[in-house]
């Protein structure tokens, strides 16, 4: 088939289910997507050709589905719903162009740094969900780490932990990174909230049958002991006595690096989509700042964090990206053909040899 074309939408694709949480069939689905493949001459990703790559960065229930933990709602209130509906249509449009989707899913336990169990006042009461920690907080005993917490982390005296943790909001404030905020509990994992938006998980396995492509998903944040908003490098990373107790995801930066076309969509904009954005071009600007112009940013699939009457990152999060923008990276809507976004028109298009 012709590379330029879009492919129509799947019949079983049901854009009103987007928002909710079902049973993919796999076993039919896997069927449709065979016939489908052969059907619309849709080669194996092994093919010759570019190399396009999809990161569907947190795209799990606890961020994507209304009334769940933390739904992105954006400003207009249904952010992350809306941004799936056209994620899914542009990955079913795509389907013959994208090489591989590489989801990230944001795994967490119980008893993790953010969230409420880990801290207690001077009463022993945990915080309440979006409650900012500064380090004067953690200085002054207005906050300090749950003593039990300590002790089911392995260790007995609850000192060093509290050292750290002190630690932990100074690293904060010195790289001028978020303060700490303790987060309801949200993506435990086994629980349903871990769990892909089902509309994206069948797109996905869609894809994986229709290419013969692999899944290649990538697990963060599992680490007691520190945030990680990126995909690919924690928040801190080294503790008090300058040990390391996490690594970057440099395998994944790698990956990521070698593809011909990187697209990026996911949630939170503000957040997991930024700071991940961020911590990719910090190693593009190391390697060749040029690298940054094969990142293409889908600004219609990603939505920032909006606590009506409490919090509004849409600034922030629109400087981000205006910041990737003027490094080189490319701001796309995923409703615009591929071959019309910057760098990929025209006759020197990465597709024209196909």
């Amino acid at each position: 088939m012709n590379p330029k074309s879009t492919l129509p939408i799947p019949p079983h694709f049901n854009r009103a289910k987007v928002g909710q949480v079902w049973r993919v069939p796999y076993q039919q689905l896997a069927q449709d997507a065979q016939t489908w493949a052969k059907t619309h001459q849709i080669q194996p990703a092994i093919a010759e050709g570019p190399k396009i790559c999809l990161l569907a960065i947190d795209i799990q229930n606890t961020f994507c589905i209304p009334d769940f933990e933390l739904f992105v709602g954006g400003r207009s209130g249904n952010g992350a719903v809306e941004d799936n509906q056209r994620l899914c249509e542009f990955i079913y449009q795509n389907l013959h162009r994208i090489t591989s989707i590489i989801p990230t899913m944001d795994t967490h336990t119980t008893q993790q740094i953010f969230h409420p169990i880990f801290w207690v006042d001077r009463n022993g009461d945990n915080p309440p969900p979006l409650t900012q920690i500064s380090l004067s907080d953690v200085e002054n005993g207005v906050w300090k780490v749950n003593p039990t917490v300590a002790q089911s982390l392995g260790d007995r005296n609850s000192e060093p932990i509290q050292e750290y943790a002190l630690h932990y909001v100074k690293q904060l404030e010195i790289e001028g990174k978020y303060p700490l905020i303790i987060w309801p509990y949200h993506s435990l994992l086994g629980g349903i909230g871990h769990a892909l938006v089902s509309a994206v998980e069948e797109a996905i396995f869609f894809h994986n049958l229709a290419r013969h492509a692999a899944t290649g998903f990538e697990l963060k944040g599992n680490h007691p002991l520190t945030e990680n908003y990126s995909a690919l490098c924690p928040e801190v990373l080294l503790d008090q006595a300058g040990k390391a107790i996490a690594q970057p995801n440099r395998s994944l930066i790698q990956k990521l690096l070698e593809f011909d076309v990187l697209m990026i969509a996911g949630q939170a904009k503000s957040h997991c989509v930024a700071w991940t954005i961020d911590d990719l071009l910090r190693d593009i600007q190391q390697r060749d700042p040029k690298l940054a112009q094969k990142v293409y940013l889908l600004e219609d699939c990603t939505s920032p964090v909006v606590v009506p009457n409490v919090v509004d990152f849409t600034e922030a999060a629109d400087a981000a990206f205006a910041r990737f923008s003027e490094a080189g990276m490319h701001l796309v809507q995923s409703t615009e053909a591929i071959d019309n976004w910057p760098g990929l028109e025209g006759s020197d298009s990465l597709f024209s040899n196909q």
